[in-house]
């Protein structure tokens, strides 16, 4: 069995597996491979944060509070707590290329980086700095 690239889920692809919502073919391809793998499917603390964030302006509703709905995503089998060093958070200041201005974006792209990964998401601003090479991405 080949290794397979360690993931990062963006917070809108984590909300849709928590949720069980469908996505791309190509995509849970990547997390099912990577699961078989024992390849890490990752998921960075600024996900707490920005679920926290649409909770708390309404933008989602949750069966529970944001704390138990991050702790769930935790406890999926092969999920794993990704690092954010402050070499990370650096890091999202200095990106190649043109990346979205959003923090938490920078963040994500940062981290998919430092992990040698690829970013699950359906940001469209995310996949298109990947478009770009600078970094692995898939849409979900």
């Amino acid at each position: 069995m080949s290794e397979a690239a360690p993931l990062l889920l963006d917070t809108n692809a984590a909300i849709w597996v928590v949720e069980d919502e469908p996505i791309a073919v190509e995509a849970k391809e990547a997390i099912e491979n990577a699961y078989r793998a024992g390849s890490p499917i990752f998921v960075s603390p600024i996900t707490a944060w920005e679920i926290g964030l649409l909770v708390s302006r309404n933008r989602i509703g949750l069966s529970t509070t944001p704390e138990r709905w991050f702790q769930r995503l935790l406890a999926i089998d092969g999920v794993q707590l990704a690092k954010l060093t402050p070499d990370i958070l650096i890091a999202s200041s200095f990106l190649p290329g043109e990346p979205p201005r959003d923090p938490a974006d920078r963040i994500m792209l940062a981290t998919t980086r430092d992990i040698g990964g690829t970013l699950i998401t359906r940001d469209r601003l995310l996949l298109k700095y990947g478009e770009g090479g600078q970094v692995s991405t898939i849409a979900c």
